[in-house]
């Protein structure tokens, strides 16, 4: 039976898909500030750490800060992987219902 726009948004498993979407993005956003700050942190607070080298001429602080960058790719494929495989397929099934 086909639903009414309105209908579909008071629905329980519309409200269920919306909190799940704001669950997964605030939970990847947070861990992203943790992990950008927590690095510009360290750069503020423990710049001797950081300066210790690793090889012949690189320090510590550049495979940390690439490190971020690759963590944060990390994180966007965790959303994309969650919202292809869970996201889209229920928000397909919820437009099937209109």
């Amino acid at each position: 039976m086909a639903k009414s726009a309105e209908e579909m948004l008071s629905s329980r498993e519309f409200k269920s898909l919306v909190s799940k979407r704001w669950t997964v993005s605030i939970v990847l956003t947070a861990l992203l500030f943790i992990i950008y700050y927590g690095y510009i942190l360290l750069v503020a607070v423990d710049k001797p750490f950081l300066a210790q080298k690793v090889g012949q001429s690189t320090t510590l602080g550049i495979p940390l800060g690439v490190l971020v960058i690759v963590l944060s790719w990390v994180l966007t494929v965790i959303y994309v992987i969650w919202a292809n495989t869970s996201y889209d397929n229920e928000v397909k099934r919820l437009k099937e219902q209109l």
